[in-house]
């Protein structure tokens, strides 16, 4: 099977500082890739250019491809609101818009025109199940979705980027400001989504790399170290600086 994504010889430049050396890595599809490495090594950075979210930042420029099924996302002809749309990204910090519920997840939707493909009801419905979050909120889709716990936040976040149809959802540490039970919540939902979805996620907690992923890619310095399964990576792997990082002697 081809891969969802690739990038060939990935750089990446804030300025003249190189975040990204020469990354080459295949995402595969329908599976969960977790990105692993001290604070700084570029994970997050790399997460960003595969659906161009780096383009906002000034001053910054990047070397090599980024390919989704085949096509460079980079090529001038390319739309960018359309690989946004195709791939998705859910922030560290839950995000939701100072609007009610249902707003916030026909959000997308309506900028991107979609509306009137079908209904919004059946729209919010549909996402809020796919995010495991419609029993808990169905009864209050005009409440704010900032009045929400931070776990439900971010799983409002996620059904927002689900109502869009994406092929690819982009996790950048989605746990990290949350609690174990909302983090467990979300690591079970990312299984369940991955039937249906290609997922890409930035996490600083080994548990949850070898829990949830079944590729794991580990950065370090901006350099890709090491990218294998999973299973892999964690009970052999291949380079001395991999075993020192998930063993706790660096990072």
């Amino acid at each position: 099977m081809d891969p969802k994504i690739q990038t060939k010889e990935l750089g990446f430049y804030y300025g003249k500082v190189q975040a990204l050396r020469k990354v080459t890595l295949d995402v595969k599809e329908h599976q969960i890739t977790a990105l692993i490495g001290p604070s700084g090594c570029g994970k997050s950075t790399f997460l960003r250019t595969l659906n161009r979210m780096n383009d906002i930042i000034p001053n910054t420029h990047l070397e090599g491809e980024v390919l989704l099924d085949g096509l460079n996302i980079y090529e001038p002809e390319i739309d960018v609101v359309e690989v946004r749309k195709r791939v998705g990204m859910v922030f560290q910090q839950p995000n939701p818009f100072p609007k009610s519920i249902f707003e916030n997840v026909i959000f997308g939707p309506r900028m991107l025109g979609l509306n009137h493909l079908t209904s919004l009801d059946e729209v919010v419905e549909r996402s809020l199940k796919a995010a495991a979050l419609w029993d808990e909120v169905k009864d209050n889709l005009g409440k704010s979705g900032l009045a929400l716990s931070g776990g439900q936040q971010q799983r409002l976040c996620l059904a927002r980027v689900l109502a869009v149809e994406p092929e690819v959802i982009l996790m950048d540490e989605p746990c990290s400001a949350l609690d174990p039970l909302a983090t467990l919540k979300i690591e079970e939902l990312m299984q369940e989504l991955k039937q249906s979805y290609t997922i890409v996620i930035v996490t600083h907690n080994m548990q949850q790399a070898a829990r949830v992923s079944d590729w794991t890619g580990f950065f370090l310095l901006g350099e890709l170290v090491e990218y294998n399964k999973t299973s892999e990576i964690f009970s052999r792997p291949k380079d001395k600086r991999t075993e020192d990082y998930i063993t706790g002697r660096f990072g």
